[in-house]
This record gives C-alpha cells, sequence and structure tokens, in this order.
C-alpha cells in the first residue's frame, strides 16, 4: 500500500491567491485505464469544473488504498476520500445490498440499469447511507464470467475441485458452492499473483476486469456465464460529505451521476470488443453455455443468504421491473 496518499482530503492553497483548493483521492481496485479508472477521472473533471477549481482530485487506481473491503472501512473512519467499488465486500457493511449480488437475479444489462436508477436504487442508496458511508451513485462493473487455468467451464460438473476465486461476499461464495467449486474469498490486490502461483485455479469477474487486469497471462479459458450481474457504487466518507455545503453536496451527486455513466459506456465498448481482445491474446473464450443447470444450482444455495434474513420481497420487486 502506498501510505503516501493516505489521508483524507489535502487542502492546499492555490499559486498566488488566498483562495483554497481541496485535492481529493479517487480509491479503486482496478488499473487507471480500466473502467472504474474511466469513472474516477470523470468524476474528478465534473466536480474540478462545477465546483471551478475549488475542488480537483487524483485517482488512486489499482488497490494502492488496499482491497475494496479495506477502502470501505476507510471511508467509515475518515481516511479515505471517495471510492469506486463493487458491490461484492460492500454487503458485510449493508446487508440490505446482498440482494443485488444474487446470481442470475437480472435478465440483462437494460434490467440492471433499470432497479438501479429507479426507486429500488434510491432505498439502496438511503440503506448504505445509514451505516457511516455516503452512496452518491449506482456505477457498473458488468456481468460475471468464470476463468480458470485448467479446462473449459460449459457445466457445473466442469467447476468441480476447481479453487476460484471469489470476492468477500457470503451470496458469491453460497452460489459457487452450490455449483460445485471450492470458493476462495480474497482481496482483488491478490488475486493476479494467486492465478500466477496457482494457489487458485481461477476466478470470476465481468469481461471489463479480466481485459484490465489482462488475466490471459495467467488463464486460458473464460466462460460466458454471467451467473451474476455486479453493480458498482460511488461512495464518499461521511467525514467528508457531511462537512460541505448543499450546493457542494449537489456538485458532489453530479459528479458521481457522470462517473456512473462515463463507466456504463465504457463497460458497452468493452462488453462489444472484449470477446475478440480475450481470444486475440489467446484465451479460449467458451459462449454456448447452458445456464439452466447453474442457475438452479447457485439459485438453490445462494438465495436463502438473502432470504433467511430478508425474505423475498425485494426480489420480487427487483423481478418485476421491466
Amino acid at each position: 500500500m502506498k501510505h503516501w496518499i493516505l489521508g483524507g482530503v489535502a487542502a492546499f492553497a492555490l499559486a498566488g491567491g488566498a483562495q483554497a483548493q481541496q485535492q481529493l483521492v479517487v480509491g479503486h481496485a482496478t488499473p487507471p485505464t480500466s473502467h472504474y479508472g474511466v469513472g474516477a477521472d470523470a468524476f474528478i473533471a465534473t466536480l474540478t469544473e462545477l465546483s471551478n477549481g475549488a475542488f480537483t482530485g487524483v485517482q488512486a487506481p489499482a488497490g494502492q488504498l488496499g482491497g475494496e473491503r479495506d477502502m470501505i472501512e476507510g471511508l467509515q473512519i475518515g481516511s479515505i476520500d471517495l471510492v469506486i467499488t463493487s458491490t461484492g465486500p460492500l454487503g458485510n457493511f449493508v446487508p440490505e445490498v446482498l440482494a443485488l449480488d444474487l446470481p442470475f437475479l437480472f435478465r440483462d444489462y437494460a434490467h440492471a440499469r433499470s432497479v438501479l436508477d429507479g426507486e429500488i436504487g434510491q432505498e439502496m442508496l438511503a440503506a448504505i447511507d445509514k451505516n457511516n458511508l455516503v452512496g452518491l451513485a449506482w456505477s457498473e462493473n458488468g456481468f460475471r464470467h468464470v476463468t480458470n487455468s485448467q479446462r473449459p467451464v460449459t457445466k457445473p460438473a466442469d467447476l468441480d475441485g476447481l479453487k476460484l476465486r471469489t470476492m468477500e461476499n457470503a451470496v458469491h461464495m453460497a452460489a459457487f458452492q452450490g455449483m460445485g467449486a471450492s470458493p476462495t474469498p480474497m482481496a482483488f490486490p491478490e488475486v493476479f499473483g494467486a492465478l500466477q502461483q496457482g494457489v487458485v485455479d481461477g476466478q470470476e469477474n465481468p469481461i471489463t476486469v479480466i481485459t484490465a487486469s489482462k488475466f490471459w497471462e495467467v488463464q486460458g479459458y473464460v466462460s460466458l456465464t454471467g451467473h451474476v450481474y455486479s453493480p458498482a457504487v460511488v461512495l464518499a466518507s461521511p467525514a467528508l460529505y457531511d462537512g460541505l455545503t448543499d450546493e457542494q453536496k449537489g456538485w458532489f451527486r453530479q459528479a458521481a451521476a457522470a462517473s456512473a455513466a462515463a463507466t456504463r459506456a465504457e463497460v458497452d465498448r468493452l462488453e462489444a470488443e472484449g470477446v475478440a481482445l480475450m481470444r486475440q491474446n489467446g484465451m479460449e473464450v467458451i459462449t454456448e453455455i447452458d445456464r439452466a443447470p447453474f442457475q438452479a444450482l447457485a439459485a438453490e444455495a445462494a438465495w436463502p443468504v438473502y432470504t433467511d434474513r430478508f425474505g423475498s420481497a425485494m426480489i420480487d420487486r427487483i423481478l418485476a421491473v421491466q
């Protein structure tokens, strides 16, 4: 971890004037040119423009501030300003959002975005706000797929015996146990090395992350299972946000909306181009997959992690969104 970039908001005087400029740090787990990096740049550019330079910022990409769970904890204690994170580890802090990580819940990108941009998404952001975090906007990671170094995966039996890195998320781990794999929770900055050293056989992530991380260097197979839609969220530290004026809070929310829009656009681009890119870099891409047996096993194992605690009302509402 690079400690020089920690410490919350850094305020310093603009050259030649008394106006104070606050330089913010936007942390995320993926490379600076990834979809999260695109979103971080959009956030910083929009906030700088809206504030006429009173706020600016820099990225802290590629896990410089730690894994996603570490960064969320940093927001809570005020040592980190802003984070773009998947919802994977967020369920450890805000259990209600585990609903969004249920396998085979969302039909497609249009369905997922409609849910997050609508009433349900706003309710989830409000739940985040009650847990010493500030949810600014829903962003995107994408539909997740399985990669591994051992064999093509076309049916659940192909997962038997595979050690797969998952996020630190009870729903995800239960889903892969149900489908026959051996889930191994691990912070994202550790994943590439673990794959390279054979600590785990594979991992699961959206095309956006697979390509940005160049997992083809350590993985030979990718199966487009689309087993989970992975939302992302732009989070702020209450220590930062609560000190803002109402006008400034509006700037931050507009910047977060711009960040989400830029990230989604990058996800769309990479979804369109990513399969060819993975093949060009030597991966065998398995596209013909019968998802029904995966869905049956994953849902049976993972959905009760949420429904046993919160019931099925939220799931029914999500499924009903058109």
